[in-house]
């Protein structure tokens, strides 16, 4: 019987090797063999799970005729794996992805780093904040008072608490897009909502057309849901969005769900402009795709005299094409879990009905948290205050990087939480991989974009200040002098995948 759960074709796995073998090499780095290069790569995509576990590889000689290397290579490739613990053969079977004995399973999306680790390691992983206090807590209270309310009842609100809808509309109608409760759905984060949303508008084979890069556990997500994702590149910088480029796509590939960040994309930080949104939903409503815009970053402008866009559901009134994804999680704390759709009813009462085969409804208490806080004023306050956070991190960890990585280039966002940094023509895997044995945790480019891109990037969040900001920068200048010199590649399992 098969061991493998899942295939990987050879044209695919070809272009994501090829995205890490085209790196340039630093002067003093050591080129290994070319079976060595191969098995390194290998490792490499299961160590950060763009491989899954115990997927089929292509056979040796399909492999060695998409990289265009002899099979003895492959061959030399595979036997190095297996002696590592990275790969297991039967005959008649193939040949599988594995991790050693004792070590945990990688993860393909970016969880967050668990707590009893925060010791020992810098993460950089998870772009998100600790929770505002004492407005957490005035918010936890609020709602306790509150809850007797609806504690008579079954607690299930598949469409949210009817306070809350009201609420959020009403914050919609006050940036000037008339909003009823009927528009609104409360959901389980944004995650919740674009997977309530890709269940109802794309079904398995679905294309999606995607930012590259996007949010990397996004892009997870519709992959898991059997979604054909169509990449449409971004342009340098924060210039953003490339028009032309989205409108070919949209004609050409129909995709059925296109989704954006245009507030503070994640990762680039880049900011949408009123054209640039106009012509988006032009482009989508012509193409008869439904635009899915994120806005978890909308409320974290950085910079003092900073003009926000007008919405983008703003440049379609009868909302048809646009749906708007919001959450608390950036601008408060992820750990609320509270997010939202808006849309037109007919589209909220779709995504309701199909709630109930899913989880049911938010819990209740953090949905009364949420609506205290909006509700009371003091949602505003917390956001001032999570803005001046973010901007003293982020003007820490530009100085920090500047300092001891001055060959790598990012340009700074007014907003977000997010930094998208070119690492000097060094590997963003090897990077990840090596930045966790010095103690710091970053996540690689490619984990944002689709077959292997953005190899040459990392994304370093807003998250930590001031010394901590600078140790970070010093770990990831460490983590860089060791994959310049070759300690990058090697066959020695990294410490953090050792149990």
């Amino acid at each position: 019987m098969a061991q493998w759960t899942s295939a990987v074709g050879a044209a695919q796995l070809a272009r994501q090797l090829k995205a890490q073998h085209d790196r340039p090499a630093g002067p003093n780095s050591r080129r290994p063999p070319a079976y060595r290069a191969l098995a390194e790569g290998v490792r490499l995509l299961v160590l950060e799970g763009r491989v899954p576990v115990a997927a089929r590889l292509p056979a040796e000689r399909e492999l060695a005729v998409a990289l265009s290397v002899s099979r003895t290579t492959v061959a030399a490739a595979y036997e190095a794996l297996r002696a590592e613990g990275f790969l297991e053969s039967r005959r008649g079977a193939g040949s599988w992805t594995a991790v050693p004995a004792g070590s945990p399973l990688p993860a393909r999306g970016l969880e967050p780093l668990p707590p009893e680790a925060l010791g020992s390691m810098i993460d950089l992983g998870t772009a998100a904040l600790p929770a505002p206090e004492p407005w957490l807590t005035r918010g936890v209270q609020g709602a306790l008072e509150e809850l007797p309310r609806y504690a008579h009842t079954h607690g299930r609100y598949p469409a949210g608490l009817l306070a809350l809808r009201q609420t959020v509309a009403d914050r919609y109608t006050a940036r000037g897009i008339p909003t009823m409760p009927e528009q609104i759905m409360i959901t389980t984060g944004a995650m919740g909502a674009i997977d309530a949303i890709c269940q109802l508008f794309a079904g398995q084979g679905e294309r999606i057309a995607v930012e590259s890069p996007s949010y990397a556990n996004i892009l997870q997500l519709m992959r898991q849901a059997g979604a054909r994702l169509v990449p449409v590149a971004m342009a340098e910088g924060l210039a953003g969005w490339d028009l032309p480029r989205w409108r070919q796509v949209m004609r050409d590939a129909a995709p059925r769900i296109a989704y954006v960040v245009a507030d503070f994309h994640n990762p680039t930080g880049a900011l949408a402009d009123d054209d640039q949104r106009r012509q988006l939903v032009d482009a989508a409503r012509s193409a008869g795709t439904v635009l899915v815009v994120d806005e978890t970053m909308v409320e974290l402008p950085l910079d003092d005299g900073l003009e926000m866009p007008r919405p983008v559901c703003a440049f379609d009134p009868a909302g048809s094409t646009v749906l708007t994804v919001g959450s608390a999680s950036k601008a408060f704390w992820a750990g609320l879990s509270i997010g939202w759709v808006r849309a037109a009813p007919e589209v909220i009462r779709s995504l309701v009905s199909a709630r109930a085969y899913a989880d049911l409804g938010t819990p209740v208490l953090e949905q009364l948290a949420v609506n205290w806080l909006m509700r009371s004023g003091e949602w505003e306050d917390a956001v001032a205050f999570r803005q001046g956070q973010a901007r003293g991190n982020r003007d820490a960890m530009v100085a920090a990087v500047r300092e001891q990585l001055p060959d790598w280039e990012f340009a700074v966002p007014r907003g977000g939480l997010t930094l998208w940094a070119r690492t000097g023509g060094l590997s963003g895997s090897r990077l990840a991989e090596v930045g966790e044995r010095v103690g710091v945790r970053v996540p690689s480019g490619p984990r944002f974009g689709v077959d292997g891109a953005f190899e040459g990037y990392v994304r370093l969040p807003f998250t930590v200040g001031g010394p901590v900001a600078a140790e970070a920068a010093t770990r990831l200048a460490t983590a860089a002098r060791l994959v310049r010199g070759g300690a990058g590649t090697g066959t020695d399992t990294p410490k953090s995948f050792v149990a």
